[in-house]
C-alpha cells in the first residue's frame, strides 16, 4: 500500500512539473493577440458649435469628407440608421449609427463592412462632438475611434499591424478635420 500510494504521489508531482513547463511553453503564445487601438484627433475651427455641428450632425452626409465622393442611407439620424460611403476610386464602407445626441452635438457609429485594404481595421467604432472652444469664440471638433489592427490573428502583415492601423485612422482623421475646418471657415 505504501509504495502504491508514493507512486501516485510522484505521478502527481511529475504531472504538475509537466503543465508547469507546458504552461510555461505556450503562455506567450496564448497571452499575445491584437489589443484595441485608440486615436483621439480634435481641430479648432473659427465658427460657433452650432454651425459646424449644421455641417456634420447629418448622419446621411459625409460630403466633408475628401474621399467620400457618394453617401447613400437609411433611417436619417435614428439609433440603427446605415450608411454607405462610396470612396473615390469605387471603394464603400457600411456603417451604423448607435448613439445620436443632437444636444450634445455628438454621435457614435461603427463600421459594418469595409475591405481592410481601404482602411486596416476591425471592429472599428467612432464619436464625432463639437463643443465651444476654450475661448468661447469657436468650436473644437473631436474625432476619437477604438478598433483592431486589420489582421486579427498573430503575426500580421505589416500593412495590416497596429501601427498600420494607428497610421491609416490618425490619418483619416487628421486630414478629415482639416478639410472640415477649411470647408467651415471658408464658408462652402
Amino acid at each position: 500500500m505504501r509504495v502504491t500510494i508514493g507512486k501516485a504521489i510522484a505521478g502527481v508531482a511529475a504531472l504538475a512539473v509537466v503543465g508547469m513547463v507546458l504552461t510555461a511553453a505556450f503562455e506567450p503564445a496564448w497571452a499575445h493577440g491584437p489589443t484595441r487601438q485608440k486615436v483621439r484627433e480634435s481641430i479648432e475651427i473659427n465658427a460657433p458649435p452650432a454651425k459646424v455641428w449644421a455641417v456634420i450632425g447629418n448622419f446621411q452626409d459625409m460630403s466633408w469628407l475628401a474621399p467620400v465622393t457618394k453617401t447613400e442611407g437609411e433611417k436619417g439620424n435614428e439609433i440603427g440608421a446605415t450608411r454607405r460611403l462610396t470612396l473615390t476610386g469605387g471603394a464603400t464602407v457600411d456603417e451604423e449609427l448607435y448613439k445620436f445626441d443632437a444636444g450634445a452635438m455628438t454621435y457614435s457609429y461603427r463600421i459594418t463592412a469595409v475591405d481592410v485594404k481601404v482602411l486596416p481595421v476591425n471592429n472599428y467604432s467612432s464619436t464625432l462632438t463639437v463643443t465651444p472652444s476654450a475661448d468661447g469664440k469657436g468650436s473644437t471638433v473631436e474625432w476619437a475611434g477604438a478598433f483592431y489592427r486589420g489582421f486579427p490573428n498573430n503575426d500580421p502583415p505589416p500593412e495590416l499591424n497596429d501601427e498600420a492601423s494607428v497610421k491609416a485612422v490618425k490619418g483619416l482623421y487628421q486630414a478629415g478635420l482639416e478639410a472640415l475646418k477649411k470647408k467651415i471657415e471658408s464658408g462652402s
